[in-house]
């Protein structure tokens, strides 16, 4: 009788990113911790293709220990097939951890909690990271979607309450990084998964005003990304570092920064990175009087944009028709075009969802700030009627209106 393919270990393999290597090295990593350093380490991938192929129905009892701890099931339910109805029951290993709570699964872990961020991180579901055992794609999903929560998160109040819990988050990923197990593919997607976890950290702490922290998050961003080998992720943190130099007043070194993000084919035909990117390049060429620069940055944004057919990533959700004619805004007030940055920016509110309230807030402050650039005043005063921010956590909108209303008061 021909032997039957162990066809539920192969695939619990595949969902945990195991190879036969590396499945092997798990189980001796996993037999010295139930049975101590001493216990003989003899696994290894031919172990692991004996038992795929079925040749091996029902392996040595402490290999089945180490692969029940691994997995988090019983052996019949991996696959393995008892010899007899005595050999299903296995003996508990000598030094065997402590049991973990019933509801976890696929591995035992150890979760940490959120200390003075714990409101926030349980709102956004962020509240427990694993800190060992083996992690795989799901967890990595897991990740991604907890981070696509935190980015919806501030489109609607801004990054105030946000940044103390995203950089808890990316220290608990870290441990992970350094603790747990995986793949070399898990291993990619979690340093990609980081790197955007980190640059939404840096635009909560940008959005605070604490210029010092964002720049030091948008730098492990791209750190991150490199380690990713994801030229989108990589062209993201560049577009961040921009955008950091130019709030520090550094325009030339924004341009630059901007146009290193733009320099991968990819990341240009990517129509809804490249159309940030380009309105952002569009804005430090205005900043440094390239006027037909920026005028050739803006069309290539709007032709970007147009080129667009499917939703953009979460990260990128704040990117709509609104945000580009925002955008432009800016660039056109740089260069003095006023009346122009205002049409834009009446043309982003009406255009604006409306979850989007600190974007709304934003552009409201912005446009009044136009109108009184064009003594304005009874405008200005006008749109900023009914502004109501108690619900937004955002200092840089704050200091712009608060500007805004002492000129309003003093004039």
């Amino acid at each position: 009788m021909d032997p039957v393919p162990n066809r539920q270990l192969a695939k619990l393999m595949r969902e945990l990113d195991f190879t036969q290597v590396t499945l092997a090295e798990a189980v001796n990593e996993t037999l010295a911790e139930l049975f101590g350093p001493d216990c003989p380490r003899r696994c290894s991938d031919r172990n692991v293709r004996y038992w795929l192929s079925g040749k091996v129905r029902w392996p040595w009892v402490q290999y089945l220990l180490a692969l029940e701890h691994l997995f988090g099931r019983p052996a019949q339910a991996l696959g393995f097939v008892p010899r007899g109805k005595g050999s299903t029951n296995l003996p508990a290993p000598p030094h065997r951890p402590l049991a973990a709570p019933k509801e976890e699964n696929v591995l035992r872990r150890r979760f940490m909690t959120a200390s003075t961020t714990a409101t926030v991180a349980l709102a956004l579901g962020i509240d427990e990271t694993p800190g060992r055992g083996r992690l795989s794609m799901s967890d990595v999903d897991r990740v991604r979607a907890q981070t696509a929560r935190l980015d919806a998160h501030f489109f609607a109040i801004g990054g105030g309450p946000l940044l103390a819990a995203a950089t808890a988050f990316v220290g608990r990923l870290n441990t992970a990084l350094d603790n747990c197990r995986y793949g070399d593919r898990v291993e990619q997607a979690l340093h990609a998964a980081i790197c955007s976890l980190y640059a939404s950290a840096g635009w909560a702490a940008h959005d605070c005003g604490d210029t010092e922290t964002a720049a030091r998050l948008h730098a492990a961003s791209l750190q991150s990304a490199l380690q990713a080998a994801d030229s989108s992720a990589v062209a993201r943190a560049w577009s961040n570092l921009a955008l950091q130099a130019r709030t520090e007043g550094r325009h030339r070194e924004a341009v630059r920064l901007t146009r290193t993000a733009l320099d991968h084919r990819q990341v240009r035909q990517d129509p809804h990175l490249a159309a940030l990117l380009y309105s952002r390049l569009a804005i430090g060429q205005a900043t440094t009087a390239d006027r037909t620069g920026a005028a050739r940055s803006l069309l290539a944004a709007e032709r970007a944009y147009d080129r667009a057919t499917t939703p953009p990533p979460s990260w990128l959700a704040f990117l709509n028709e609104a945000e580009v004619s925002g955008l432009a805004a800016i660039a056109h007030t740089a260069l003095g075009h006023y009346a122009h940055a205002e049409a834009a920016t009446a043309q982003a509110l009406q255009l604006l969802p409306g979850a989007m309230r600190r974007q709304r807030a934003l552009y409201r402050v912005q446009l009044a700030e136009l109108q009184l650039a064009q003594h304005e005043r009874e405008q200005a005063a006008a749109t900023l009627t009914g502004l109501d921010t108690a619900s937004l956590d955002s200092r840089r909108i704050a200091t712009r209106l608060t500007v805004v209303q002492r000129t309003l008061a003093t004039t």
